[in-house]
């Protein structure tokens, strides 16, 4: 193999084109290809057809019209024959236009120019101009047929939305006319109460505290419809549900949806404490229940005590 003829092929040889006007890589190929057997000089390269299929890849039909084309442009020069095989000399002084590099260069500037300027574009899609953007005057805001803010409440009754567990009102929430929906609205800040803080102002910054998750009468006739407050205490599961969420600092997309998985998993454990065997549980005539280790001393001082023979 000569590195001159090799460095010819890929480097200095002129590119050929495609009727279309593309680069014709497949003559490329197989012209590196003849180079890696010829001289230093391009003489005496005589691959044999298969060799050329194994070396590119292509068949030999392709092969052979990618050598037809190289000698129509007069690239590689038939010189006899080797054992049955096509001998060929390659046009070393024949090189491409330095001219090409030039294309290319100015391709790829231009290329890059195009993109900026698409970015630049869809930057200026997005962002609205100060000039573009009209400033109304405050006075000439309010018509005669608006509703100002002071006077809302002919529109709307109002009521006041306690938070959970604390003392504080949250922000007032209209009455609609409306029965409200049995299930809680879907929205991801459905049932939000006012205050950001937690019960005694205990982690401001937690997500849940945050999103502003409220306990809603909503939830409610949810757990109540699906009987879930018939062995869960509400408000019990929900300080719970608070705790839990402010400790951990995680956030959910859907706090409601969430608070009715924490129910029903509550509802679960429940039912199966009820359907597990008795043989811990006591119940006193006074109607305490004892379980575990009060249940087991319990039995024992039951027991008949056993007279001595």
């Amino acid at each position: 193999m000569s590195i001159e003829a090799v460095k010819w092929a890929m480097d200095d040889a002129p590119m050929l084109r495609t009727p279309a006007g593309k680069a014709d890589t497949t003559a490329r190929h197989v012209l590196q290809a003849l180079a890696e057997h010829a001289s230093k000089t391009g003489t005496n390269t005589h691959p044999s057809e298969i060799r050329l299929q194994y070396r590119t890849g292509y068949d030999r039909r392709t092969v052979q019209r990618a050598l037809r084309r190289l000698e129509d442009a007069k690239l590689i020069i038939p010189d006899g024959t080797v054992q049955d095989r096509n001998r060929y000399r390659l046009a070393m002084n024949i090189v491409r236009d330095p001219s090409d590099w030039d294309a290319l260069e100015r391709e790829e500037q231009d290329s890059r120019a195009a993109a900026t300027e698409r970015q630049r574009r869809a930057r200026a899609r997005r962002v609205t101009h100060s000039n573009d953007v009209t400033v109304t005057d405050s006075p000439s805001v309010t018509e005669p047929d608006v509703t100002h803010s002071e006077s809302a409440r002919r529109a709307l009754q109002m009521r006041d939305v306690t938070h959970f567990k604390s003392g504080r009102h949250a922000l007032s929430a209209a009455v609609t006319t409306n029965e409200p929906p049995v299930e809680p609205p879907a929205t991801q800040m459905a049932g939000v109460g006012g205050s950001t803080y937690g019960p005694r102002g205990l982690a401001p910054s937690a997500p849940i505290d945050d999103d502003g998750f409220a306990l809603t009468d909503a939830l409610r006739r949810w757990a109540r419809r699906d009987g879930y407050d018939s062995l869960v205490d509400i408000d019990h599961e929900t300080a719970q549900f608070l705790d839990h969420y402010r400790a951990t600092g995680e956030r959910r997309a859907n706090w409601p949806a969430a608070w009715q998985k924490w129910i029903r998993q509550a509802h679960k454990w429940a039912t199966e404490r009820r359907q597990r065997p008795n043989g811990n549980v006591i119940q006193l005539p006074s109607g305490q229940t004892l379980t575990g280790t009060d249940a087991r001393v319990a039995g024992w001082l039951a027991l008949p005590s056993e007279e001595a023979p």
